[in-house]
């Protein structure tokens, strides 16, 4: 399923389940808006933007950096590497004070929900074991209106996989869809709910994982409501700056992972 068919898909549901549809003039509104939501283009993922990247000058202290998920995690909304959230967080990593060389790679899919992190969990794995796995899912469960306790138990087990291989992980939550342009009210305030309950569940679920979380909805959802360039030309996926504001949020939880990493070397 592409992800514009599936993100269709999700807002129809949305819309057809919503509780807020108390009545038959408000289930209309509802139905029209996911109708619209569904009609409109949205970024679709670049074939050209490179999995596997190296960032930092030779002969740095090494970090294996993984992100698993949705469409963040490759970056969907961008053309180039350095634009993505993982290419922006190896270059500050890279930049930093401990000056890492970064070895980058993405194991996400576009469309992914949380039951699908098992099977990038496997991926990730192959070959030469990661220091530091960023995850980034949440939205497409609050999209499908996902039970949070569900959604929360696949990552919970995808967090405990990596923490057995010995691999430090950092989640990005859930983030604020109340910010999303691409669909409009009252339906975008259904996707907010919806997205802070995935978002709470998510929280509970890493911690006693053993990860650590990164409540993007709360750290970075100020921002985006405020700011219409965080969002790529969709409205829905985020732009560079969008990105770049996610890297910042995640990268005192990602340093600090990077350097218990460093220390079971």
């Amino acid at each position: 399923m592409t992800e514009r068919n599936g993100l269709a898909v999700r807002l129809g549901r949305a819309a057809a389940l919503s509780l807020i549809a108390g009545t038959v003039g408000g289930a209309a509104i509802l139905a029209g808006q996911a109708i619209a939501a569904r009609s409109r283009p949205y970024a679709q993922p670049e074939l050209g933007l490179a999995l596997r990247a190296a960032v930092g000058r030779a002969g740095a202290p090494a970090l294996r950096l993984v992100l698993l998920g949705d469409s963040s995690a490759l970056g969907v909304g961008v053309a180039r590497l350095e634009e993505t959230v993982g290419g922006q967080l190896a270059h500050l990593l890279a930049e930093g004070p401990t000056g890492r060389r970064v070895q980058l790679s993405s194991v996400g899919v576009s469309g992914s929900r949380s039951t699908d992190l098992a099977t990038q969990v496997a991926r990730a794995l192959l070959g030469e074991r990661p220091d530091v796995a960023v995850i980034l899912i949440g939205a497409n469960d609050a999209t499908a209106l996902a039970r949070p306790a569900d959604a929360a138990a696949y990552l919970g087990s995808a967090i405990r996989r990596l923490r057995e291989a010995h691999v430090e992980v950092v989640v990005g939550t859930c983030p604020d869809l109340g910010a999303v342009r691409a669909v409009a009210s009252p339906l975008r305030q259904v996707l907010a709910w919806s997205g802070r309950r995935i978002a709470r569940a998510q929280i509970s679920a890493v911690l006693d994982a053993g990860g650590t979380v990164v409540d993007l909805a709360a750290e970075t959802g100020p921002v985006f409501r405020a700011d219409a360039g965080t969002l790529c030309h969709d409205a829905y996926h985020p732009s560079a700056d969008g990105y770049r504001v996610w890297a910042h949020a995640l990268l005192p939880a990602v340093e600090a992972a990077a350097t218990v990493a460093a220390r079971h070397h």
